[in-house]
C-alpha cells in the first residue's frame, strides 16, 4: 500500500502545548521590550520585529504543511494509477 502516508496526528495535549509554549514566549518578548529601559524608537524597532518574526514562523509553517500535503497527495495519485494499470495488466490475454 501507501508507505507515505501519514500514520500519525497530534494529541490534544501536544497541540496545547505547544499553543501555551507560543503565547509564553511571546507574551515573555513582548514584556521584555515594555520594560526595557530605553527609548521609545528602540523598543518600537524590536516590537515590530517580533511581530514580522511571529507571522513569517506563521507562515513559514503553513508552507511547509502545504507542500507535506502536496507530497502526499502526489504520492496518493501516483499509488492509484499504478493500482490502475496492474488490474488492467493481464499477462494472459492475447496480441493482436
Amino acid at each position: 500500500m501507501d508507505t507515505n502516508a501519514p500514520t500519525t496526528k497530534n494529541t490534544n495535549a501536544f497541540f496545547a502545548q505547544a499553543a501555551i509554549a507560543f503565547g509564553v514566549s511571546l507574551l515573555t518578548m513582548l514584556l521584555a521590550i515594555f520594560y526595557l529601559p530605553s527609548d521609545p524608537w528602540p523598543r518600537a524597532f524590536l516590537a515590530l520585529g517580533t511581530l514580522f518574526l511571529t507571522t513569517s514562523a506563521f507562515t513559514l509553517a503553513k508552507c511547509v504543511r502545504d507542500a507535506q500535503e502536496t507530497q502526499y497527495v502526489v504520492s496518493r495519485l501516483d499509488q492509484a494509477r499504478i493500482d490502475r494499470i496492474l488490474a488492467e495488466h493481464n499477462p494472459w490475454k492475447e496480441v493482436g
